[in-house]
């Protein structure tokens, strides 16, 4: 019996081969398609369905690549040649959301900004908010340790999870974590799984720590300069100020004038660079005065609005970030952070980086921690040899500067060759051996993360 036919035996019609679902797993939105096509897609409906795929794969040393909404961009999900895809979407429920305790248990297929809209209606809200909040779930940003436009303030990802109920190669279901505020029995092994971009298992299910509704007024300013190096200073002004934002966006000028043409919006002067900042709560408007006051005081042509819908149409410019990049062309997407004193000197090596690759990076940034997403545009579906050449200063620039290869969009294929280069060799030797301890037959995300020595 071949794998596909024993998978069909077990969970019936959730298995799709077809070649419109086979297709589709190839790719996520990093430009990085594999080789060929898996051989089915299980579209799990419960954990059962989940623990019985596992069993099997098991059973047949069949590779499985876990996938979920595919707007990674990294390549983690992608699937290739002789591997299960493992879909965790139509997981998507809400199982619990407790008021008293605020904490909500929810299933990874869920999209964040639908989660947000469950939780609202009980005065309720999960920090995490990736600017994909709309297509993007709540496994996908544990899976990638996820970030956004809030966490300068409100925190990551890890921040905002209690535990999560995982699933092994084997089939085993544990429930990692705990409901409770304080919790250190044992390791944290929640905290390992958060960010392992589905080597370690499946994500089935997640218990996350929620918060009330800011009360208040939410205000926002846009800081105009003349060059993206006086925008970041600008930027780095406001954080050594000691206020702190809810939200600070950075655009270079390439990445401003892209989303204008994008939006059909009036395009702004050549070199213009673009901050967007937001407060929040009952101290809002005093925190944006004082903003205002620093940009000013940094060279920035200010605008400050108190009404929220005026607010988030300004915010949604910088929301529209992949969709203007997208219609350039093929996008390599990078996702590299730097301690946000650096800010400058990271747009100061991108511009170097740029000059002498003939090359126009389009950046944007969550200045407020210092996460810079620099794009590199091409045609075609492979990557240019001289891309990867000039992505490759691009990591040894941030790691120079105190930084890191990725803020939130995780290792998956793409950057598993500069993995050793940062961690060292013993700790890259040891995060090896964790992943065997939970896999040991490798057959979880084959070819991801620490595919290269």
């Amino acid at each position: 019996m071949t794998v596909v036919a024993a998978l069909r035996d077990a969970l019936g019609d959730i298995v799709d081969a077809s070649e419109v679902s086979l297709e589709a797993a190839r790719a996520d939105r990093s430009g990085h398609r594999s080789p060929g096509r898996p051989i089915a897609v299980v579209h799990a409906r419960t954990v059962a369905d989940v623990q019985q795929t596992m069993r099997i794969a098991t059973a047949t040393r069949t590779p499985v690549v876990v996938r979920g909404a595919g707007t990674g961009l990294a390549g983690a999900a992608n699937a290739g040649p002789g591997e299960i895809v493992l879909s965790t979407m139509r997981l998507n429920r809400v199982l619990e959301v407790r008021q008293d305790d605020l904490l909500a248990v929810v299933e990874p297929g869920i999209l964040n900004a639908q989660l947000n809209a469950r939780l609202a209606e009980d005065g309720l809200w999960w920090a995490p908010d990736p600017a994909s909040r709309d297509i993007s779930t709540v496994g996908g940003n544990i899976a990638t340790g996820a970030g956004g436009l809030l966490c300068a303030k409100y925190g990551v990802v890890r921040d905002a999870v209690l535990g999560v109920d995982l699933v092994l190669a084997d089939g085993r279901l544990l429930h990692l974590g705990h409901r409770s505020v304080k919790g250190v029995t044992g390791l944290d092994l929640t905290a390992l799984v958060i960010g392992s971009e589905g080597t370690l298992g499946v994500v089935v299910g997640a218990t996350l720590k929620l918060r009330r509704l800011v009360e208040g007024e939410v205000c926002t300013l846009t800081a105009l300069f003349p060059t993206v190096r006086a925008a970041a200073a600008g930027s780095a002004a406001v954080t050594a100020s000691g206020v702190q934002p809810a939200i600070m966006e950075l655009m270079d000028a390439p990445a401003f004038a892209a989303v204008h043409a994008h939006l059909r919006l009036p395009a702004p002067a050549a070199t213009t660079s673009q901050l967007t900042i937001q407060t929040d709560g009952p101290a809002a408007a005093a925190e944006a005065a004082r903003i205002a006051e620093t940009l000013r005081a940094s060279g920035g042509t200010v605008t400050l609005t108190t009404d929220r819908a005026e607010g988030e149409q300004l915010l949604a410019i910088r929301r529209s970030m992949h969709g203007a990049m997208a219609a350039l062309g093929t996008t390599l997407i990078e996702d590299v952070s730097v301690p946000r004193s650096a800010l400058p000197a990271m747009f100061d090596e991108i511009a170097r980086i740029e000059a002498a690759y003939g090359l126009t990076i389009p950046t944007v940034a969550h200045a407020g921690d210092g996460n810079l997403h620099p794009n590199f545009i091409f045609e075609g579906s492979e990557v240019p040899d001289h891309v990867w050449a000039a992505a490759d200063e691009l990591f040894r620039a941030a790691v120079r500067l105190g930084g890191t290869l990725t803020g939130e969009h995780g290792i998956g294929i793409l950057k598993s060759r500069w993995l050793a280069d940062e961690l060292g060799e013993d700790q890259w030797e040891l995060q090896r051996q964790i992943k065997a301890v939970f896999d040991p037959l490798g057959i979880l995300a084959p070819g991801k993360v620490f595919a290269h020595a």
